[in-house]
């Protein structure tokens, strides 16, 4: 029985001399993998369909115990994202996120949504990759269950002002008294406020305050879920 459904396309690898084997994030089944047959040839009718960050329609085939994609619909291919370094290692963090949480077989409308947002918000301002990535690292460390509050001390329910830390455990920052946790700068704080809709206090966040977010978030997820987010560490080189 064939099987329809958007789904972003998460990685591919050579499969054989022609072909290529995907995995695609759909909304209802999480992860599938998939055969794409051919699409490595010159003028493959689905070469489109296998390249990196594509958005479509896919049709499956299930035969002999695994899906084969037998046609495609471009919703959008994200094309410009490979005309800026940047953009295209901050586009590669929200695919791997992708594959690291989710699963077969589990509903993941809702990351699905995040990370084609977040790739449409890094195609639209490639020279700030920074911000949209935050925001979605945070809406996905909330949909993995690893929630981040950026509001009052948790401890002492003081506003937070000056230097904050934040616990790792928790999943919140917590004023210079309490102190519970790594330290973490006023910038930090709020990059990731302002990530979860939350209006910015004092200055914002600012180019640094994102970068350090991102640091921030790659330690939390990492602690939390003992992933490696190898793509993330790659991109906070540049």
């Amino acid at each position: 029985m064939d099987l329809k459904a958007d789904a972003l396309l998460l990685r591919a690898a050579d499969y054989g001399e022609n072909d290529k084997m995907v995995t695609l994030l759909t909304a209802d089944r999480g992860k599938i993998g998939a055969a794409m047959k051919g699409v490595r040839k010159a003028g493959a009718k689905l070469r489109f369909a296998a390249q990196p960050f594509c958005f479509a329609e896919y049709v499956l085939a299930f035969r002999n115990g695994r899906y084969t994609v037998t046609q495609a619909s471009l919703h959008d291919g994200f094309y410009d994202l490979r005309t800026h370094l940047g953009a295209l290692y901050a586009a590669a963090c929200v695919t791997e996120a992708c594959d690291l949480f989710s699963r077969e077989n589990m509903a993941a409308g809702a990351l699905l949504v995040c990370a084609v947002e977040a790739l449409e918000r890094i195609e639209r301002d490639p020279e700030r990759p920074d911000p949209p990535l935050v925001k979605f690292l945070t809406e996905t460390a909330t949909l993995a269950g690893y929630p981040i509050t950026a509001g009052r001390c948790p401890s002492c329910g003081k506003k937070l002002v000056g230097r904050r830390y934040f616990d790792m455990a928790a999943g919140t920052f917590t004023c210079a008294d309490c102190a519970v946790g790594v330290p973490a700068s006023a910038s930090t704080f709020e990059a990731i406020r302002e990530a979860g809709g939350g209006k910015a206090e004092g200055e914002g966040a600012g180019a640094d305050g994102y970068r350090r977010a991102l640091r921030l978030l790659k330690a939390y997820l990492s602690f939390q879920a003992d992933v490696p987010l190898s793509a993330l560490g790659e991109y906070l080189k540049l």
